[in-house]
């Protein structure tokens, strides 16, 4: 601190009149309606995965934060970082798992780099991927939701899941990857079955069974992600306050959704291109909770429009080829991570020119 009481603090350095707090506050309460869906379809169990990753998070904050004689516990960004953590385990995994990637989160991947603002990635990405890579077998363990429990165990599989590990023996024509997963007996509710046949029937459309439910969040998958329909409502909040804004979402998910509509039919036997099911893949997978809430963290993210812009385009291009044409079913989490690393270069090249700099001429 200097004499003039001016306080030089590293990034993220937002030009807003929002507190660091309030930011992130604001994101954990927007994430609420999700949380509270997730534990209605897949039980009370997944308040203790919540409750286990959120305060682990915490407690390795506040140890830091004390090591270090910091005050940032108030900051909120521990609590975000645990509940994003939670957002993204299996309704049914153990307990041990979401603390061990809280703590690797916090003090491994903030901490170590200087706390909130040094850290070059997604704590709660780079968490989750750790864990996933050292318990893979719990972490791809899904939940039916209580709104299919009905159906046989053997479904019990995330819709891209299924269609990965289904297409290795299936020898018939597959044109859509809704149309696949109705045609092999993936499970949907009757609302779902009514709802498209209405619209079929009334609007002249030709959509498979499925949609309906990965939209409303009737579907395996992590506990925090399957309803696309809450996590949109609770952006509308945080693109209001303009905590994000439209470029790296829109970006992210139209440069995927491009991809996907041009080259997605072709990995499908009787595909052709652009005919690539992205309604499909825009709600499956965890994209919408990853371009939402995720790639747009204001410390491991762009501060230029054009910058945002290219990572965003940069998100959606991995987040395809990992997904299309790599092992993983997914892709998100690994995607945006490996966006993170390219955030520096991207900001080398896409800052503004400072006013009253002169340009080298050519020869001098």
């Amino acid at each position: 601190m200097s004499d003039n009481n001016l306080i030089i603090e590293s990034s993220s350095q937002i030009k807003q009149f929002d507190s660091t707090s309030s930011v992130m506050w604001a994101v954990s309460l927007c994430l609420l309606p999700a949380g509270v869906w997730g534990v209605w379809v897949f039980g009370l169990k997944v308040l203790g995965v919540l409750f286990a990753s959120i305060l682990s998070a915490v407690v390795a904050e506040a140890a830091m934060a004390f090591l270090l004689k910091k005050n940032t516990l108030k900051d909120g960004s521990a609590f975000l970082t645990g509940l994003l953590i939670g957002f993204n385990m299996p309704p049914s995994i153990p307990y041990y798992i979401p603390v061990v990637a809280s703590v690797f989160a916090i003090v491994v991947v903030k901490w170590t780099f200087g706390g909130l603002g040094g850290n070059f990635m997604n704590p709660a990405l780079a968490g989750r991927v750790f864990v996933f890579f050292s318990w893979t077998g719990p972490m791809t363990k899904w939940t039916m939701p209580k709104t299919l429990e009905t159906f046989d165990a053997i479904t019990n599989a995330t819709p891209l899941g299924h269609l990965k590990s289904g297409l290795l023996e299936y020898t018939g024509i597959v044109d859509r990857p809704a149309r696949f997963l109705a045609e092999t007996g993936y499970p949907h509710t009757k609302m779902d079955s009514g709802i498209t046949t209405w619209l079929n029937t009334n609007m002249g459309l030709d959509l498979s069974h499925g949609y309906i439910d990965m939209f409303l969040g009737n579907i395996p998958g992590s506990l925090g992600e399957v309803s696309v329909a809450l996590l949109l409502l609770g952006s509308i909040y945080l693109f209001i306050r303009k905590i994000i804004t439209w470029e790296i979402p829109v970006s992210y998910i139209a440069s995927f959704g491009i991809l996907i509509w041009i080259f997605g039919g072709t990995r499908y036997s009787g595909g052709s291109y652009f005919n690539g099911d992205v309604l499909f893949h825009l709600f499956t997978g965890g994209l919408i909770l990853g371009a939402l809430y995720m790639a747009t963290d204001i410390v491991t993210s762009p501060t230029t429009r054009k910058g945002m812009i290219i990572f965003g385009i940069g998100a959606g291009i991995l987040t395809f080829l990992i997904r299309i044409y790599g092992s993983f079913p997914e892709g998100v989490s690994l995607a945006i991570i490996l966006m993170n690393i390219f955030v520096p270069m991207i900001e080398q090249y896409t800052q503004p020119k400072r006013f009253g700099v002169q340009l080298k001429r050519e020869g001098k």
